[in-house]
């Protein structure tokens, strides 16, 4: 955290290194988000862009009180919302889904974690927005109920119900799915 008061105090007063250093620092994070987000890389890799071109921008004006990285995850989740907004809704089909890729030794475990991974992206992909931002925000962002909330404009509770909401759906369309 005081690396990165040190590296927005840098890019306050003109230091291009600061920014790069910022942009690489969180840029694999904030990728990932975007797209578990957005079921789209394109539309992921623009929201990343767009946000750190805000960011420089306006880093003359930011007062950071808590972490970067919570800021900027919060940067991220506004812009995907008004990219959502903006264009009509459109359901993933399965084979869009993308699947995140484990560390495994063998083939089988390989085969049987990638084929996990492809389900739950999958019903990932099927919960309502407001449902897979939060849980995304908050098993991948790493960002609190709170800090959510507040990025969101929203109460606690309503935070806090999206997500048991979102994970009792994840759990039933895991469940049917096995069943088929």
């Amino acid at each position: 955290m005081l690396e990165d008061k040190l590296l927005v105090w840098k890019l306050k007063y003109g230091n291009r290194d600061a920014l790069r250093c910022i942009y690489e620092k969180y840029k694999n994070d904030l990728l990932a988000l975007a797209i578990a987000l957005s079921n789209d890389k394109n539309l992921a890799e623009d929201a990343v862009h767009d946000v750190f071109v805000s960011f420089a921008q306006f880093a003359g004006k930011l007062q950071l009180r808590k972490s970067l990285k919570n800021y900027l995850t919060a940067c991220i989740a506004n812009r995907l919302r008004d990219l959502n907004r903006a264009k009509p809704q459109q359901s993933v089909q399965m084979d869009e889904a993308k699947c995140i890729r484990a560390n495994s030794n063998t083939p089988e475990q390989l085969a049987a974690s990638a084929e996990e991974s492809r389900r739950i992206s999958y019903a990932m992909t099927r919960l309502p927005y407001e449902q897979r931002e939060v849980i995304i925000l908050h098993l991948h962002g790493g960002m609190t109920f709170k800090v959510i909330a507040k990025s969101m404009d929203i109460s606690i509770n309503t935070v806090q119900s999206r997500y048991r909401y979102g994970l009792d759906k994840l759990q039933l369309l895991l469940n049917d799915e096995v069943k088929k």
